[in-house]
């Protein structure tokens, strides 16, 4: 974004030196090319004007010849022919000899019987001179053409410098544009990438996390003010959450325990008919335990903002495969994992074993004697793919589809709630589950998670 304010106010700025510098550089160059001709006409005239007074009234050419001098002094050169085209006097050009300096004479001479023909002031530029014919005496009928020739040198350095000038303006103009087009970026930009850090460390968990205000625009403070706003409500909310499962996790778990209790102490002074009503009730009393602790597993996953770190998924899986295989071997099922070395995504600390855990449990439960389950990790892009498959019963589409719902499963053994914590442990990370069918019977869960770096362990 700075870079584009930057850029943006950069053409704006060229945009109008262009429309300034070259329009002002054009009409000082013409100016100064207007002026270098008047000049020129006017010493023409001079000498068109003394010239008259020999060529109609016969007079002495010494003012005439004083003139032709005094041009040849300041670096010019000049000629005077009467009505038939020949020359009367003239002073050569100093920088011209020899043929050149014939040349430019008989040139002079054409001009001169173009201006007899054609009565009027003729000024053009040829090579690096401008030369200046001007009829001498009546306009209609001259008696003689002046033609004076001068460098067009001074006039282009004139210019010339004239342009290095407005060059230089242009160039300051320029850097003073990029100085202020960066000021204005990073006045704009920098309070907007505070916000984006913020946000950025939000949404990985920092609830404290706040934007700075009081810089840049009034609407980027408005924006930092706002952010701060629902960062405090979103700190609020879910330290609030928290307390409520704190809260209800004690407010169940200590009559549920007294409960028990009770039955217990009935059950040892019962006859055999109420011990087994009362092993009954122990059973559901043990069942809405269980229902209790995954509700409030759930709430946690769900209150919980992850702040993700890189994780080492090859090495939580050999954990959790090691620490789950003496229930798979108990109940005669094949437990085997398979992860590519140094595989790494990332999520929250402890979210991947937790996930496993149940996906886990999950698949002991549902399967009896001589199936295995399978756990393989590859790397995918920018992303992890987990799968655990087995070769049990597996789930219909439908039970698939709300599995990842709390009770949203009619099919379960147990609570309903293991699938339902793992979807939001997962998803609450960046990433993705979905359920699929194993080629030959089963049921496959596949996690999708960032790729973390193993460079940063």
């Amino acid at each position: 974004m700075t870079r584009r304010i930057a850029l943006a106010v950069m053409a704006l700025v060229i945009v109008l030196l262009a429309l300034a510098v070259v329009p002002l550089g054009v009409s000082l160059a013409g100016r100064e090319r207007t002026s270098f001709r008047d000049n020129a006409e006017a010493a023409d005239r001079t000498i068109a004007a003394a010239a008259e007074e020999h060529l109609s009234d016969q007079s002495s050419p010494a003012s005439m010849r004083q003139l032709l001098e005094r041009a040849r002094q300041t670096g010019d050169c000049a000629a005077v022919f009467d009505s038939a085209g020949t020359r009367k006097a003239s002073t050569p050009c100093p920088e011209q000899t020899g043929k050149e300096a014939k040349r430019t004479v008989e040139g002079w001479a054409a001009l001169a019987r173009r201006v007899i023909d054609h009565p009027e002031t003729v000024a053009l530029q040829r090579d690096d001179r401008f030369v200046v014919a001007v009829p001498v005496g009546d306009t209609t009928h001259p008696v003689g053409v002046a033609v004076l020739s001068r460098s067009a040198e001074p006039m282009n350095e004139r210019i010339s410098t004239m342009w290095g000038r407005l060059a230089l303006i242009g160039v300051a103009g320029l850097g003073a544009g990029a100085l202020l087009a960066v000021a204005l970026a990073r006045w704009v930009g920098r309070p907007l990438r505070a916000v984006d850090a913020a946000a950025r460390q939000l949404g990985e968990g920092d609830l404290e996390v706040r934007a700075p205000g009081g810089r840049g625009p009034d609407e980027v403070r408005r924006l930092s003010a706002t952010f701060n706003t629902m960062a405090a409500r979103l700190e609020a909310l879910i330290h609030g959450h928290r307390v409520v499962v704190a809260d209800v996790s004690h407010q169940l778990r200590t009559p549920l325990a007294a409960l028990r209790l009770r039955l217990d102490v009935l059950a040892a002074d019962a006859d055999d008919e109420t011990a087994a009503e009362l092993a009954s009730a122990q059973e559901e009393l043990a069942r809405l335990s269980r229902l209790v602790d995954g509700l409030l597993a759930v709430a946690r996953a769900e209150n919980v903002v992850p702040r993700p770190v890189p994780v080492r998924v090859d090495e939580v899986v050999a954990d959790r495969v090691a620490a789950w295989s003496p229930v798979a071997l108990e109940r005669h099922v094949s437990l085997a994992d398979h992860c590519r070395f140094g595989l790494t995504a990332r999520l929250g600390a402890g979210d991947l074993e937790q996930v496993l855990d149940n996906l886990l449990a999950n698949a002991l439960d549902a399967l009896g004697e001589g199936t295995q389950v399978r756990v393989e990790g590859l790397a995918r892009r920018d992303r992890v793919v987990l799968t655990v498959a087995d070769d049990g019963p597996g789930m219909s589409e439908s039970a698939r589809d709300a599995a990842f719902r709390r009770f949203g499963n009619p099919e379960a053994s147990g609570t309903g709630l293991g699938l339902a914590i793992v979807h939001r442990l997962i998803t609450a990370n960046g990433g993705t589950t979905r359920l699929e069918q194993t080629p030959g019977g089963g049921l496959t869960v596949v996690l999708e998670l960032p790729a973390g770096d193993l460079n940063q362990f």
